[in-house]
């Protein structure tokens, strides 16, 4: 065989090869779920497992750690695990998971956080260790086999919405087209301070080695493993998660220090600035925990964080994220964040916090998102794309008008039968124009248009939730959709009333005790 049918040939067996992984991997999911486990916690099992097999492999390869002392002690390490069989081998699991969790600040401690033996029965955890996990070489060259395989056991976790999985999880379309437009570059740093599986911070350090590794300098390459790229997660079983995604895509060191840190981001102020944020923090009801900024007001007596960074007092925890993620970006630093709807309208704190992101920022361009794309229900949501500007003269803000790409009104999308793929928002890529936004212009079908910050100001509240498209299904019955999407549709917007009414009863004081069987009346409807 040619050199060149050789590289021809690569691609396709790659493929090949990571298809025969991930349908190996789900099958055996298949057979533990009749034991009674979900998938996320399949995936749960599986990253102790893996990160025990990839451990043994670094140690014992001469050639990736000479010399090195074993990442994790012989007594808990892999070996122990594969030379046991049976009853045996599940009374050591249980005591490898509970001495692996005292590392704190490691990927190791991370990893290994409050684990537990959720596989009970002996057989099935000696197949999985000596059969699927046991027979595979998991550090080798091609890491992206091994992080596609694992991260396409994520997406099928985040589609049991039973466990709420899918609110950690963002379709990988919309980060790929958020990536594309943001253009991460070498000397970024980048986080994520609701990261979830940490798909975002994966695609960004995907991007920048598919198009600046030639360039890339020692320090740089270093910098992308160890430290330049990092993120958070407040539960502590999907930090578990992030942190062996981005092992498995080359990003970090098993014994190294942890990129995925556990806990509440809005409870301090940030401790280190970032270049680029990249994020869709957590949809839902309000926090029951008020943030108390600059103004001072507070008229709850929940649980309160002091921020003297933050200028609204507010239980809202997007508009929350939103200043708190105003504080991570270093000067000229760049951001792009899902939000939902209640961001760009409500009034009170909402309004203060888009005042001063129109005065101190340079709220550039709004991607409106149709509904159908999250598995978290009732989700009507915008990408808000901003820099962090330095103060200008006199009271000029630094945002002079905002691009709004309308991806929303006649955009209809369901998870399964019409799921959303990075082909449907080629247009808003190329309407964006990331080499150069001075270069935009308002498109012929009306889905991108202009507005001066004047324009903006003058509005009620500062209102940005904008809309001048009229659906075409409204008025053209040819044009009608099918039964199943149109229901699908009253459902999330049943969901997002039910939501925005109890955000409002909140705000006016008022105790809300979520109605269970009203929401499984409108999800199973």
């Amino acid at each position: 065989m040619s050199t060149t049918e050789a590289a021809s040939t690569a691609p396709a067996k790659a493929v090949a090869q990571t298809n025969s992984l991930v349908a190996k991997l789900w099958n055996y999911c298949n057979v533990l779920r009749d034991n009674g486990l979900s998938t996320i916690e399949y995936v749960e099992q599986l990253s102790y497992l893996l990160f025990l097999k990839m451990a043994d492999e670094l140690t014992t390869d001469p050639f990736a750690r000479e010399a090195a002392r074993p990442i994790v002690e012989s007594a808990y390490n892999w070996q122990s695990l594969a030379s046991r069989r049976g009853v045996d081998l599940e009374i050591h699991y249980r005591k490898v998971l509970a001495e692996l969790g005292r590392y704190p600040g490691t990927t190791l401690g991370t990893v290994f956080a409050k684990a537990q033996n959720r596989i009970t029965e002996p057989a099935l955890l000696e197949k999985l260790v000596v059969d699927l996990i046991g027979k595979t070489d998991w550090v080798m060259e091609g890491t992206d086999l091994k992080g596609d395989a694992y991260e396409g056991l994520l997406a099928k976790g985040a589609e049991d919405t039973k466990t709420g999985a899918g609110q950690y999880f963002t379709p990988r379309p919309l980060i790929d087209a958020m990536v594309e437009v943001m253009r991460p570059r070498p000397n970024d740093r980048i986080t994520d301070p609701a990261c979830g599986t940490a798909g975002f911070l994966i695609a960004a350090h995907s991007y920048i080695r598919e198009h600046h590794l030639k360039d890339l300098s020692r320090e740089q390459r270093l910098g992308l493993g160890q430290g330049s790229i990092w993120g958070n997660e407040l539960v502590p079983g999907t930090a578990r998660l992030a942190a062996m995604n981005m092992l498995l895509h080359g990003i970090g060191e098993a014994d190294g220090k942890s990129l995925i840190t556990t806990g509440d981001a809005l409870a301090e102020v940030p401790s280190q600035r970032a270049s680029l944020v990249l994020a869709n923090p957590p949809f839902g009801k309000k926090s029951a925990i008020t943030v108390v900024g600059t103004d001072g007001k507070t008229d709850r007596e929940d649980m309160t964080y002091d921020r003297s960074d933050f200028r609204a007092t507010t239980t809202n925890k997007q508009l929350n994220f939103l200043q708190h993620i105003m504080s991570l970006m270093e000067m000229d630093g760049r951001a792009a964040v899902v939000l939902p709807d209640n961001v760009l309208f409500e009034g009170g704190a909402g309004e203060k916090v888009r005042r001063r992101l129109l005065q101190e920022f340079d709220l550039h361009t709004i991607l409106r998102l149709p509904t159908g794309i999250f598995y978290a229900g009732g989700v009507k949501a915008n990408v808000l794309f901003f820099d962090k500007k330095p103060p200008r003269s006199g009271d000029t803000p630094n945002t002079s008008e905002v691009w709004v790409y309308d991806f929303r009104t006649g955009m209809h999308f369901t998870l399964k039968q019409h799921p959303l793929r990075l082909a449907d928002l080629t247009d808003f890529i190329e309407a964006y124009k990331p080499d150069d936004r001075s270069a935009r212009k308002e498109t012929i079908d009306g889905r991108f248009k202009c507005f001066t910050y004047a324009e903006l100001i003058a509005l009620d509240k500062v209102n940005l939730d904008l809309i001048w498209l009229k659906d075409p299904a409204l008025d053209n019955a040819d044009s009608l959709l099918p039964p199943e999407v149109i229901a699908q549709e009253i459902v999330e917007d049943l969901q997002a009333a039910l939501a925005e009414f109890e955000a409002i009863a909140e705000a006016l004081g008022g105790e809300v005790k979520p109605d269970t069987a009203a929401e499984e009346a409108i999800s199973e409807a």
